[in-house]
């Protein structure tokens, strides 16, 4: 891409925001649009527009954006999401203080040097424009041995400080932000409970729920609750599936019918009992959903009952009276052997994963060692199809490899687009395909909740990206594009790739750009989820349980989103001093990102559960590897440069190490376990300890006839 195609593409994804912008505007302020735009808002019961649509400022999200508090955040999205935000002005903080130093003092120094004439000669080449415009602003443009190089190296230091300045304040900060939520007044049910896995093999004559009684009973006596024996929920999970799909499919059935009667003689729906519903004998819907409906509720009770009793497993739930208590056994070792009675912390209800909490001990390590080997894999193995779309995907190889397109890329108006978008799409394309695969993969290491295996796909997904993406294109480009020159001379190189770094800036800043301009234009404009739910309004749902479910719009994805933003971190700080005109582009990237969604977290995504900032110390290591693969990437080049002061840079990368384990001591503990002086705080109101115990309850096990089916089965020693 040179210059100009560079400059074109960046006008054509401003353009693309600005009509995204306008659309939301416009799209927001409509009635029927409200539930796309404002459903956080209406989840919690509240108006969707303060002070009416007809009234509003197309570009009033904007100013409700910016006067928002962190509280607000808190109140209306989690301290999950506040934590996020303060992510994102950490890195926007780390980037604008850099380059209020590297942009005025950088820029001028490699602009007025000229080192790219001086490789143009010797290698006796005429650029032809091809990015020497950026090149003139960057380290490339230095002479080898130059004293300008100082600056440079001194630049290379105050982004390291300012980085480390910045995560330790954070880190303060969001230590003080879960504190201050796990000593609410409010009362959560997880403080007041622990998992305990890999229990023993119970004496002869004694059920699980009798061992797991003496066993606590003995060692907290005063505050030991009840508790409850993890099941095996196959079963009774599947026959509560189909019970609640029968549900739907009868509320369906009876919508449809209500519809039919508003225009005349009602007519009853009907459908066939075969295979998927297009062969078999012919029925009435609402009649043959209410005999189904009743059959599964008889044989869900007949079920629950046999799982109950009969079908316990090697783990349970512990209720405590006190959360001071609960708080210290997950933190105690309570057996001498690890492998027997391990006490953690209880996640949220809504977040427990019934069918990891079984998996034994070693089975969990085995398990966890066998999904690195496969992540290592697929980390080696992706990088060879994204360093040859990186390379395959430019014009001039694509005519090279299927000649038939020559006609078409060859079109003026069309060459210019393909040029600017084509890589860049390409690689994000491809890069969809990978959350849910990891996703699944952490799921399967016998994570015990929901927001830890969020945080363990995403770690997985950044190192999957990083090395891909960053280290992939950069190297998989260069090689594939002087694979001759490295035949002839292989001890070249290295010097290529210490080079190609500059250029291959000019891509990631068009890969910083479209993903600000476009990406944060679709999340604001919400325009595919608009489409999708009118679509689903008008042909598929018929009663108000479809239509919710059509417009919900789930959490913010961190699994995604925020390996995603460390990309965009590891980028930009890799570059940050030898190309120092992307520090405004990831500027715009945050600062944007901050801005979109913000409005999305007080208006759109609903929180699927709450780890109180558990997220944290993961996105802080990142940022810390972000800049250590930065440190390193200098050390090289300037080594490449054949600068004698190169060595005075070594103390970084070691310095970081230390910054880790430093942060690790002082803070990392109180986001493994709740602080005892947290958890000892006072709570305005007594716990109802039933109501405690019934929440963690899995709803498979819950039926109309619960209080009696409970207080009997309890009464007769089962798991419950």
């Amino acid at each position: 891409m040179d210059f100009s195609s560079f400059l074109t593409s960046l006008g054509t994804y401003f353009v693309i925001f600005i009509v995204l912008m306008v659309l939301f505007a416009w799209l927001s302020t409509r009635q029927g649009n409200a539930v796309v735009y404002y459903p956080n808002r209406i989840v919690k019961g509240m108006e969707p527009w303060e002070g009416g649509s007809r009234t509003r400022n197309p570009f009033a999200w904007i100013k409700e954006a910016l006067s928002s508090s962190e509280q607000d955040v808190i109140n209306m999205s989690g301290i999950d999401t506040a934590v996020y935000f303060v992510f994102l002005s950490t890195v926007l903080g780390i980037l604008v203080l850099s380059g209020i130093v590297l942009l005025p003092v950088l820029l001028p120094i490699a602009a007025t040097d000229d080192g790219v004439k001086k490789n143009e000669h010797t290698s006796n080449n005429t650029s032809n424009g091809t990015f020497s415009d950026l090149d003139k602003l960057s380290m490339a443009n230095i002479e080898v041995k130059s004293p300008r190089l100082w600056a440079f190296l001194v630049a290379t230091y105050w982004v390291s400080v300012v980085t480390y300045f910045l995560t330790f304040k954070a880190y303060k900060h969001v230590s003080a932000l879960r504190a201050t939520a796990l000593m609410s007044n409010e009362v959560k049910p997880e403080q007041f409970a622990v998992l305990v896995r890999d229990l023993p093999n119970a004496t002869s004559g004694q059920t699980r729920k009798q061992q797991v009684d003496t066993y606590f009973k003995s060692i907290y006596p005063e505050t030991f609750y009840r508790s409850m024996v993890v099941t095996n929920n196959k079963e009774v999970d599947k026959i509560w599936g189909e019970l609640e799909g029968f549900k739907k499919k009868l509320a369906r059935a009876e919508a449809i019918y209500a519809l039919s009667q508003g225009n005349g003689q009602g007519t009853r729906p009907t459908n066939r009992t075969g295979f998927l519903g297009l062969c078999g004998k012919k029925v009435d819907s609402i009649e043959s959903y209410n005999e189904k409906i009743k059959e599964l509720t008889q044989k869900l009770e007949a079920e629950q009952k046999v799982t109950l009793r009969e079908k316990q497993q090697g783990s349970a739930l512990v209720f405590f009276t006190s959360r001071v208590t609960a708080a210290l056994a997950a933190q105690s070792l309570h057996a001498q052997m690890v492998d027997n009675w391990t006490v953690t912390e209880a996640p949220e209800p809504r977040q427990l994963i019934w069918s990891n909490l079984t998996i034994k001990f070693y089975n969990r390590i085995i398990r966890q060692y066998v999904v690195y080997i496969v992540v290592f894999l697929t980390i080696v193995f992706y990088m060879i199809p994204i360093a040859f779309i990186s390379a395959v995907t430019t014009l001039k190889n694509l005519r090279k490899l299927l000649p038939f397109l020559k006609p078409i890329v060859d079109i003026a108006a069309l060459k210019t687009v393909l040029e600017a978008y084509l890589p860049q799409l390409a690689l994000i394309i491809f890069l969809a395909l990978l959350p849910k695969f990891l996703l699944f993969l952490s799921k399967t290491e016998g994570i015990p909740s929901g927001s830890h295996v969020i945080r363990a796909a995403s770690g997985k997904y950044f190192y999957f990206i990083v090395f891909n993406v960053f280290i992939g294109v950069t190297i998989g480009g260069t090689l594939f594009a002087s694979i001759k020159t490295i035949e002839e001379k292989p001890n070249s190189v290295f010097d290529m790739l210490a080079k190609s770094l500059p250029g291959n800036a000019t891509f990631f800043l068009t890969f910083v750009a479209l993903k600000f301009f476009v990406g944060y234009g679709l999340e604001l404009s919400r325009v595919v989820p608009l489409i999708i739910y009118h679509l689903k309004r008008k042909y598929l749902c018929k009663n108000e349980a479809e239509l919710r479910e059509a417009w919900f719009p789930g959490d913010i994805n961190y699994a995604t989103r925020v390996p995603s933003d460390m990309l965009i971190v590891t980028i930009v700080l890799c570059y940050s001093v030898i190309a120092p005109v992307i520090i405004p582009f990831g500027v715009l990237y945050f600062a944007l990102g901050w801005l979109v969604l913000r409005n999305q977290a007080l208006k759109v995504y609903v929180p699927a559960y709450e780890s109180y900032g558990r997220m944290w110390p993961h996105m802080q290591i990142r940022i810390i590897s972000a800049l250590f693969l930065y440190q390193v990437t200098m050390l090289g080049y300037f080594g490449v440069m054949r600068f004698y002061y190169t060595p005075i840079l070594v103390p970084l990368p070691i310095l970081s190490l230390v910054f880790v384990f430093v942060c690790r001591k002082k803070f990392y503990g109180a986001f493994c376990h709740t602080v005892l002086e947290v958890a000892s705080q006072e709570l305005k109101e007594t716990p109802h300890m039933e109501q405690i115990f019934k929440s963690f309850i899995p709803p498979s096990l819950i039926s109309e006839k619960q209080e009696d089916a409970l207080s009997q089965v309890s009464r007769s020693e089962s798991s419950v």
